[in-house]
């Protein structure tokens, strides 16, 4: 099966309706432009074209790649796997040296003589930083490349958990932990876009399940590792262990990542080789190819352009409605388990293996899920298969989020046996993780040229709702009581479900109206 010519293939799907000079005729077949973003995949309804397939010949890749070695869709599927190795690891970090706070304010409190509610604003700046951090890596990735952004935005990780671990006082420590929640980040929000850099259409899913999993995980491995430790040892230690896998990370980075960004809208005849891994590292290569991506104002301005589409409005909005809750029961469960149930720092590292376990449930059943869903679907549309199809999923993850948080007030209320609450910890977060693929696949499939855009504003949803859940949760269930605060939670996530709805609806006429987004690369 021959290749084909070396005419760019665009990100933009929409762009190429209209831009037709030089573009294969195949390629616009193959990416259904008239239908805005619906892309057909099964091979054998375009029998005896020029296209490029899978080895089995069934799928059809999407975008077609082009003859370039040095194209990212063009590595060897062993390289292309050791970077998402490598950034769902450096993802992991951010939220695990986090949720260590969850636990450190236990002796943290005694030393320091400030209540538990005090304590916790370290994690409420952290969170928020967070978000914030993640809209800085997009725009500074789209205009300097991805890896020097990872390394500075990695070493800078690294020196503040060492500063957490060093400090001698709250306001110290809660400066390091708010910049270590900027810098940290910077995997997390790179994900997507490395991941659309790197992997056809197809392969979209299963790939972020991976790397989702790993960031949703490391929440509840954090206190996990830190309450069986500060049962045993200082709470400063907990921070020194986080020092040594971010410096694992920073090595991970250093020895293996490249740079995956590459400019589809020119010729290979143009595109600038690859010449010193070092010059990619500090960033001097793609100084140089600059002007074959966009200007720094057109960087700064990809976050406004994306926001400004409604899907993605309406599926931050459902994001932080629902994490929101999540991050709330994790920052807070500490604190009723031990005042309720009478934990100690060991009952609480056996209790965060529950949510783990929901986790890995939900990781393992979207990993054949999303795909069963998309065969199901295209086999009912004549091969193609629409963004909105990623969202069908979420009908079985919202009512297992909404029934959890609600099954947790009442067990929490009524002192139920706390078993009852590791279950639904872990249904909880089950739903979270099969939610989060969802809605990262459709804004991908939707908007595969604001690939790092629609991830940032993912996490802005996220770190945002846990932000505002984190600095209220323990007033509101000091006033108004656990059932009453986690009903009114309940009602919340469970009206944020009519958002899928309207999008499953009406997603696609929106995406038509509006159109794509318009970046220069």
């Amino acid at each position: 099966m021959s290749g084909i010519p070396d005419s760019p293939v665009a990100s933009d799907l929409e762009k190429q309706a209209t831009v037709t000079t030089g573009r294969n005729t195949t390629e616009a077949l193959i990416n259904e432009l008239g239908d805005h973003g619906a892309h057909l995949l099964d091979a054998r309804l375009l029998h005896g074209e020029n296209i490029q397939t899978t080895p089995d010949g069934k799928t059809i890749l999407i975008p077609q790649p082009s003859s370039d070695p040095n194209d990212p869709l063009n590595w060897s599927k062993s390289r292309k796997h050791i970077i998402l190795f490598v950034i769902s690891v450096v993802g992991f970090m951010p939220d695990y040296v986090s949720s260590i706070g969850i636990v450190t304010l236990l002796p943290q409190t005694a030393q320091w003589h400030e209540s538990s509610n005090t304590i916790q604003h370290n994690l409420v700046g952290n969170i928020f930083c967070a978000g914030a951090g993640a809209l800085f890596t997009v725009w500074l990735s789209a205009y300097f490349g991805r890896l020097p952004v990872l390394v500075l935005f990695t070493s800078m990780a690294l020196g503040t958990v060492s500063w957490c671990a060093a400090a001698t006082s709250f306001p110290s420590y809660m400066g390091a932990r708010i910049l270590n929640g900027f810098f940290s980040i910077v995997s997390q929000a790179q994900g997507l876009m490395i991941i659309q850099d790197i992997f056809f259409f197809h392969e979209h899913p299963r790939k972020i399940n991976i790397w989702a999993g790993a960031i949703i995980v490391s929440p509840y491995i954090g206190p996990l590792v830190a309450a069986f430790m500060i049962n045993k040892m200082p709470w400063p230690n907990t921070y020194w262990v986080a020092t040594g896998l971010t410096a694992l990370c920073w090595l991970l980075v250093i020895g293996l990542m490249d740079e995956t960004i590459y400019n589809r809208h020119i010729p290979t005849s143009q595109q600038l080789p690859p010449k010193q891994r070092l010059f990619r590292l500090i960033g001097i290569e793609q100084w140089q190819s600059r002007h074959y991506r966009q200007t720094f104002w057109q960087a700064i301005m990809r976050p406004v352009v994306a926001i400004s589409k409604l899907p993605v409005l309406l599926c931050t909005v459902f994001y932080f409605l629902n994490f929101a809750w999540a991050i709330g029961v994790n920052a807070t469960i500490s604190i009723w388990l031990t005042s309720i149930y009478k934990f100690t720092p060991y009952n609480l590292g056996m209790f965060y293996f529950a949510p783990i376990c929901g986790n890995v449930l939900g990781a393992l059943l979207g990993h054949w899920l999303h795909d069963f869903i998309g065969i199901i679907y295209m086999r009912h549309h004549n091969g193609r298969i629409e963004p909105e199809a990623r969202l069908i999923i979420i009908w079985l993850a919202s009512p297992i989020m909404a029934i959890s948080v609600l099954v947790l007030g009442f067990a929490l209320q009524n002192t139920w046996h706390y078993m009852i609450i590791a279950i639904f910890s872990a249904g909880q977060l089950m739903g979270i993780v099969i939610a989060t693929v969802s809605l990262n696949a459709y804004l991908l499939d939707a908007y595969p040229e604001g690939s790092g855009e629609v991830g940032a504003w993912m996490i802005v949803g996220r770190t945002f709702g846990g932000f505002m859940a984190t600095y209220v949760e323990i007033n509101w269930v000091t006033r108004d009581g656990l059932l009453n605060a986690f009903g009114a939670q309940t009602g919340i996530a469970g009206a944020s479900a009519l958002i899928i709805i309207f999008l499953g609806l009406y997603g696609k006429r929106i995406r038509v109206a509006q159109g794509h987004m318009k970046f220069a690369m």
